[in-house]
């Protein structure tokens, strides 16, 4: 195996990749790596691992923890913007995801109670939704407000479909919908309020922010609004007994055998990557949370978020299993009337 192996090596040129999130090896076969390296992966042993080389170390990495290094595929490819590509523009072009954040109520009937609640101040103002996708919050702006013009700006070819539902829904005399990149965006004003709902996992997740900000920095006139107009991402201490007893004691006496030579794999497996969408009860809960980053949505800049550092410190108030950290985020968006309320959409433990 090992004569095949480095036959095949010598056969195939190896491709470079790029770690996306930090990687401990178990064992003397594996390959630790921290994210951001370069790795040259010289066989695809398999779906889930590959053979690859750091430094001159060889061993294998779990396939899913790496990207191709964009530098490779291109002059236009950017490390720094991985998300911005044809794969990603593609996958808002089908309506998987569309359906997964219309679904999400919560998010959805908040924009939309930020339309109403300042209805009276929207009136003949000019709008941009930015990453519109099937444009909903466009069609709440033309539907419960009066603004001048609303511009409905997706990048993906949901952009042909979402002129369809302009028009289905009577608003075509409202609302402009644009195909294309932030970056490449041309409008004949400037506009009033620039809404989008950017926010990903861990708030800053796909990092569409960057482009909310270039939108910004080049649209929005003097005094304008953001909405959202500011963010926070939170963390808390927690435990999670019933993820952990799914995944970990299972394998301690399945069908009344010992399984536990696989714990440390499923330890590996299951734990040492981020778990989306993981749904915490209050009481798992073992400190009050802490926000670790806080962004002003009228002042920070792109540089701002290429390395960020955040102070925190928990003070354990309840007895428990630390099995780690749940984060969530808190976005608000002020009012446009004097005095008047700011609407919050926080996805902590503690909302709906």
């Amino acid at each position: 195996m090992q004569a095949e192996r480095e036959e095949e090596e010598e056969d195939a040129s190896p491709e470079e990749y790029v770690a996306l999130c930090d990687f401990t090896a178990s064992g003397s076969e594996q390959l630790s790596f921290i994210t951001g390296d370069k790795l040259l992966v010289h066989n695809k042993s398999s779906a889930d691992w590959w053979w690859a080389e750091l430094e001159g170390v060889i061993g294998y990495v779990p396939a899913s923890y790496l990207r191709p290094d964009a530098a490779e595929e291109g002059e236009d490819a950017s490390l720094e913007d991985p998300w911005q590509d044809d794969e990603y523009f593609g996958s808002y072009g089908t309506l998987r995801l569309h359906l997964e954040m219309l679904s999400d109520r919560s998010r959805t009937e908040t924009y939309r109670q930020v339309i109403v609640s300042n209805s009276a101040s929207l009136r003949n103002k000019v709008v941009m939704d930015l990453g519109c996708g099937t444009g909903i919050i466009s069609l709440f702006c033309a539907q419960l407000a009066q603004p001048s013009v609303v511009y409905a700006v997706e990048a993906s070819s949901m952009a042909e479909h979402t002129r369809q539902l302009v028009k289905q829904n009577g608003c075509e005399e409202v609302v402009t919908v644009l195909q294309g990149r932030a970056e490449e965006l041309e409008l004949p004003e400037q506009v009033d309020i620039l809404v989008s709902e950017w926010m990903g996992n861990c708030l800053l997740f796909e990092f569409m922010v960057e482009s909310v900000l270039l939108a910004r920095d080049r649209w929005l006139r003097d005094g304008g609004v953001m909405w959202p107009s500011s963010a926070a991402l939170t963390l808390v201490p927690c435990q999670a007994d019933s993820y952990y007893t799914e995944k970990m004691a299972f394998w301690e006496r399945p069908y009344g055998l010992d399984f536990t030579p696989l714990q440390p794999l499923a330890q590996q497996e299951f734990f040492t990557k981020p778990k989306f969408s993981h749904l915490i009860d209050p009481e798992d809960c073992l400190s009050a949370p802490c926000d670790v980053i806080c962004l002003n949505m009228y002042t920070v800049q792109v540089r701002d978020l290429e390395e960020m550092k955040g102070e925190f410190q928990f003070c354990v108030e309840k007895p428990g299993v630390f099995h780690g950290f749940t984060a969530w985020f808190t976005v608000q968006f002020e009012s446009l009337e004097t005095g008047g309320a700011t609407v919050e959409l926080n996805t902590g433990p503690n909302s709906e």
